[in-house]
């Protein structure tokens, strides 16, 4: 085939995954037993709905007692206002008196507040992604029973090689696909790069954004093709057709091999930068038989 102009790109390539941007993780801030699971995965739910809900039998007892305690104080407290008032009490027992009896009040006030806490709830508007609970299992603020996210607000996270890291900027052209989706090519753009990289895997978290309207389901896996560089009207062979830096053409029905100075190179095409002139006939996929001034049959030229 002819060596010809067109639009060349450097790519970096990586796999994502399609993640809500900012998923929150729910939890229990009290020790108790599930009693209820009210949300299931998938479910679409607002701020402030209930997910589930704990046993809260132990904290109903440890209320009746406090209010218990609380009856008994009030009341001593109104015998000692009584006797103050008529002079056989003196100061320092009412203010024993009331001080007991406030602190009573307090207390279980504040074990009613903590029945709040027996109720978990989502913290923003969006969907279950996972759910990681069942009733009588044991809740604890360590760990997580439900992720929520917001799926029209999503991201991709991309694991690109460290050796590719120092190519990717801010800003970069992002074409996505998926084989759940044949044919279609997602666009977006990297808004972040991780600072840290990971040392077992070689590899650093890129960021993605997908453009506005894309409608792709959490958790799918994806190429990413990160663009890094393009250049308008550069001339391009087949990326077979460069070996060792060298390029096989065609002239007057015969094989010869001319060195060539490449620049971008792509999956299916590399730039040639030196060495080839527009037009000239290129050897696709020259064999390893192909001997200089070789009588060849050129197609597509």
């Amino acid at each position: 085939m002819r060596a010809a102009r067109g639009q060349a790109a450097d790519v970096v390539y990586a796999t994502g995954i399609i993640e809500p941007r900012r998923p929150v993780e729910v939890s229990s801030r009290v020790t108790a037993p599930v009693a209820n699971v009210l949300a299931d995965e998938g479910d679409r739910v607002v701020r402030g709905q209930a997910l589930a809900t704990l046993d809260s039998a132990d904290l109903y007892q440890a209320i009746a007692e406090l209010s218990a305690k609380r009856v008994n104080a009030e009341q001593s407290e109104r015998r000692a206002l009584a006797l103050f008032k008529a002079g056989f009490l003196a100061v320092a027992g009412r203010d024993s008196a009331v001080a007991a009896a406030s602190s009573a009040r307090a207390s279980e006030a504040a074990a009613r507040a903590r029945l709040n806490q027996y109720t978990i709830r989502s913290g923003i508007s969006g969907v279950i992604l996972r759910r990681d609970v069942e009733p009588g299992d044991l809740a604890t603020s360590a760990k997580t029973l439900f992720q929520v996210g917001d799926t029209n607000n999503l991201r991709v996270t991309a694991t690109v090689d460290e050796r590719d890291i120092p190519l990717v900027r801010r800003g970069a052209e992002a074409l996505m696909s998926s084989d759940a989706y044949p044919g279609r090519i997602v666009r977006g753009r990297v808004y972040d790069i991780t600072p840290g990289g990971d040392p077992e895997q070689r590899a650093f978290r890129v960021r993605i954004r997908p453009e506005h309207g894309s409608e792709l389901p959490v958790g799918l896996t994806v190429e990413v093709n990160i663009v890094v560089s393009e250049k308008a009207n550069a001339l391009l062979v087949p990326a077979g057709a460069v070996r060792h830096g060298t390029v096989w053409l065609v002239e007057d029905g015969r094989a010869w091999k001319v060195p060539v100075t490449t620049g971008i190179r792509g999956a299916e095409q590399v730039e040639i930068a030196k060495g080839l002139s527009e037009g000239a006939c290129v050897i696709r996929d020259p064999g390893e038989d192909l001997a200089v001034g070789k009588r060849v049959s050129p197609r597509g030229c």
